[in-house]
C-alpha cells in the first residue's frame, strides 16, 4: 500500500520534497550539509556525460534531417530560417538585458568555484585565438574534454556533409543519429530519477554555505524569467502579429488550448498535434503548417533560448564572475546553435545549459540549484515556444500570400463545434 502510494508521487513532487529537506538540513546542520557534496557531484557528472552525444545527435538530425525538406520547399524554408533567427536573437537580447538588470545570482556562494576568473580566462579565448579554439584537432578529444563549441563546429560540418550524401548511406547514418538522440533522451530520463537526491544535496550544501538567502535568489530568477517572457510576448510577438495583420483575437483563441497543454505538461511535443490543427482551423494552409511548425521546434525556440540566456548568466553571477559584453555575446551565439532540436523533451534544456557552463568554465553546481525550480520555469518557456511557433506559421502564410483568414462558417476548432448561429 505504502509502495503504491510512493509510486504515485511524481518526479517534480520528489524534487520539491528533496528541496525542502535540503533547505532544512543546510540551515539546521550546516557542517553536516557540506559533507553531502559528493551526492550532488555524482548527479552533475551524470548530466555532464550526456552533453556530447545529445548535442551531436540532435544537431545532425536537425540539420541533415531537414535538408531535403528545405530544398523541396525552397523559398519558404529560407524565409522561415530568416524569421526564426531574428526572433530568437531578440529573445536572447531580452534575456541578457533582464538578467543583467535584476542580477538574481549575486549573493549565492557556489561551493567549489574558487578562482573562477582564472578558469574562465582559460576557456574563452578572444580574437583569432577564439577562431582557432573553435576548430577541434579531433572530435574525440573535444568530446573527452566536453568542449561544446568544438563539438558543435564538428557536428555542423558533419551534418552538412551528410545532407549532401544520397541514398542508403545517408539513411543509415541519419537513422543512427536519430537513434542516438532518442537513447540519450531516455538516458536523461533515467538520470533524472536520481535528481531528487542530487538536488537535495546541492541545496543543502548551498544553504550550508550561503544561508537561506539562496531561496531569495531562486525567487528572483523565476521572476526574472517570467518578466522577460512577458516582455518578449508584448514587445516582439505582438508587434510582429500587428505588422503581419494576424487576427489577434482569433489567434489567441486558437492557441489557448495547445498553450495550456504545453504549460501543464512542460512538453512542446504533447501540444504539437493540437497546435497544428488549431493553425489550420484559422486558415493557415496545411503545407505551411506541416513545414513551419515542426521546423520551428528545431530552429525557433524563443522561450528556451531566453531561459538559457537567463540561466547561464545566473550561474556566472552566482560564481562571482563578471562577463564582458563580448563574452556574453559569444555565449549566446553558442546557445543559438546548441539549443536546436531539444524543446520537445522536458529537461533537455538543462543538458544544453550544463554543456555551455562546462565549456566556458562556469560552475556546474548552478545546474543543480536551477533544476530545483526548473519545473516552474519550464512551464513558461515551453508555452512561449509553442505560441512563438504558432505565430511563425501565420506570419509565413502571410509572407507567402497564402493566408486568407478562417472560413466564415468554420468553427475555431473541429473538436469544439460552435452552436448553430454562433
Amino acid at each position: 500500500m505504502v509502495f503504491r502510494t510512493l509510486k504515485r508521487v511524481s518526479l517534480t513532487q520528489w524534487i520539491l520534497i528533496a528541496m525542502v529537506i535540503g533547505v532544512f538540513v543546510g540551515w539546521a546542520f550546516p557542517d553536516f550539509a557540506i559533507t553531502l557534496k559528493p551526492l550532488s557531484t555524482v548527479f552533475l557528472r551524470m548530466i555532464k556525460s550526456i552533453i556530447v552525444p545529445i548535442v551531436f545527435g540532435t544537431l545532425v538530425v536537425g540539420i541533415a534531417g531537414h535538408g531535403d525538406d528545405m530544398k523541396r520547399v525552397g523559398r519558404l524554408a529560407l524565409k522561415s530560417l530568416i524569421y526564426f533567427e531574428i526572433v530568437t536573437t531578440l529573445a536572447l537580447v531580452i534575456g541578457l538585458v533582464a538578467v543583467n538588470l535584476t542580477r538574481p545570482g549575486v549573493g549565492v556562494v557556489l561551493h567549489g568555484s574558487a578562482d573562477p576568473g582564472k578558469q574562465l580566462a582559460g576557456n574563452t579565448p578572444t580574437g583569432m585565438g577564439f577562431l582557432e579554439h573553435v576548430v577541434p584537432q579531433s572530435f574525440f578529444e573535444a568530446a573527452t574534454h566536453n568542449e561544446v563549441l568544438q563539438v558543435v563546429f564538428w557536428s555542423i560540418i558533419f551534418a552538412v556533409a551528410l545532407s549532401q550524401v544520397r541514398g542508403k548511406p545517408k539513411e543509415i547514418v541519419l537513422s543512427g543519429c536519430e537513434g542516438l538522440a532518442e537513447v540519450m533522451f531516455k538516458f536523461t530520463a533515467i538520470v533524472m530519477r536520481y535528481a531528487p537526491i542530487g538536488i537535495g544535496a546541492a541545496i543543502a550544501v548551498t544553504v550550508g554555505h550561503s544561508g537561506l538567502v539562496v531561496l531569495v535568489n531562486l525567487g528572483k530568477l523565476i521572476l526574472t524569467l517570467y518578466g522577460a517572457l512577458i516582455v518578449l510576448v508584448l514587445f516582439v510577438f505582438l508587434p510582429i502579429a500587428l505588422l503581419a495583420k494576424v487576427p489577434i483575437k482569433r489567434f489567441l483563441k486558437a492557441v489557448r488550448e495547445p498553450a495550456l497543454i504545453a504549460f501543464s505538461t512542460t512538453s512542446s511535443e504533447a501540444a504539437l498535434p493540437r497546435a497544428m490543427e488549431a493553425m489550420e482551423s484559422i486558415g493557415v494552409p496545411r503545407r505551411i503548417v506541416a513545414f513551419v511548425m515542426p521546423t520551428g521546434y528545431s530552429f525557433n525556440l524563443d522561450g528556451s533560448t531566453l531561459y538559457l540566456a537567463v540561466a547561464s548568466m545566473f550561474a556566472a553571477q552566482a560564481a562571482g564572475i563578471h562577463l564582458s559584453i563580448g563574452q556574453q555575446v559569444t555565449m549566446m551565439l553558442t546557445l543559438m546553435v546548441t539549443s536546436k532540436g531539444v524543446a520537445a523533451v522536458p529537461r533537455a534544456s538543462l543538458v544544453i545549459l550544463a554543456g555551455l557552463l562546462a565549456s566556458f568554465g562556469l560552475p556546474l553546481e548552478a545546474v543543480a540549484l536551477i533544476l530545483g525550480v526548473d519545473e516552474l520555469m519550464d512551464m513558461g518557456r515551453t508555452s512561449v515556444n509553442l505560441v512563438g511557433n504558432c505565430l511563425a506559421t501565420v506570419v509565413m502564410a502571410r509572407w507567402e500570400g497564402e493566408y486568407a483568414g478562417p472560413p466564415p462558417e468554420a468553427p475555431l476548432s473541429p473538436a469544439l463545434p460552435l452552436p448553430d448561429g454562433a
